[in-house]
């Protein structure tokens, strides 16, 4: 592993990005824009009572903070690895003097750094605009850092597990798309999980989805019991070992595998 070459792959790239980041806004803008739907269609539903025990100032600040925690975790480039595999590009990666997984992180630091230059001044922007009422708690906040990393690690790695599919099969993007589709039901996206119905909540609480977004979101606005707190925390670092164990079996057997000819 050279890691002194990766960091410096990983600058590089950012550079890179920085010279065209009036592209990257506007697709930090789109990624914006289902939560900020949703945060004025919840935010009107509530009016002066509250749905699911949440106020318009609970949903208010909960779509702002999972607009900046769907920007942080999200990862764009997964969806670039099976084309590469596929197309034999992964071969150039292979010749580096590093782990092509390198490669992947890069593209994904330099992502996040560019595009949340431009999302943290628009929620801000937007809190000050609707100024919900809102306490933080030092705990929550404490609480709220681990789980986010733990959340960017975990949408991060079972996406990538699947784009390393690409071994075997043909395109792994409907596979990512099915990912995509499950995190929006199920991570808090279309509704916080405490406003979902009895089966689909019990669903969201279970599966990985809702630890990639909505669980430190929930965190850090102290919607979570201690009790809670702690299975939840639990379930995610849980569905993180898993996707770390399923990422480094398809690595593997997939590098055995690997006979493309191109890049």
């Amino acid at each position: 592993m050279n890691h002194r070459g990766g960091w410096a792959l990983i600058r590089s790239t950012w550079l890179s990005w920085m010279e065209q980041r009036t592209f990257f806004f506007l697709v930090a803008f789109g990624w914006m824009v289902p939560p900020l739907i949703y945060l004025f269609v919840w935010a009107t539903v509530a009016g002066e009572s509250t749905v699911g025990g949440m106020t318009r100032d609970a949903f208010i600040c909960y779509y702002l903070v999972l607009s900046f925690v769907n920007q942080v975790t999200y990862s764009q480039t997964n969806w670039t690895v099976g084309d590469m595999i596929r197309m034999g590009d992964f071969n150039r990666l292979l010749l580096y003097p590093m782990s092509p997984t390198y490669n992947t992180l890069a593209s994904e630091f330099a992502g996040k750094a560019v595009m949340l230059s431009f999302v943290v001044p628009v929620i801000l922007g937007l809190g000050l605009l609707l100024r919900p009422e809102v306490a933080l708690s030092p705990a929550g906040i404490a609480a709220f850092l681990p789980t986010l990393l733990l959340a960017w690690l975990l949408r991060f790695l079972w996406g990538y597990w699947l784009a390393l599919l690409a071994f075997w099969l043909t395109r792994t993007d409907a596979l990512l798309a099915l990912q995509d589709a499950l995190v929006f039901v199920l991570a808090g996206q279309v509704a916080p999980v405490a406003v979902l119905p009895g089966f689909i909540q019990t669903l969201a609480v279970l599966l990985p989805f809702r630890y990639m977004i909505g669980f430190p979101v929930e965190v850090l606005l102290g919607q979570l019991a201690v009790g809670e707190l702690l299975l939840g925390f639990g379930l995610q670092v849980g569905w993180l070992l898993v996707a770390w164990i399923l990422f480094r079996i398809l690595w593997r057997r997939g590098l055995r595998h690997y006979e493309a000819v191109g890049g």
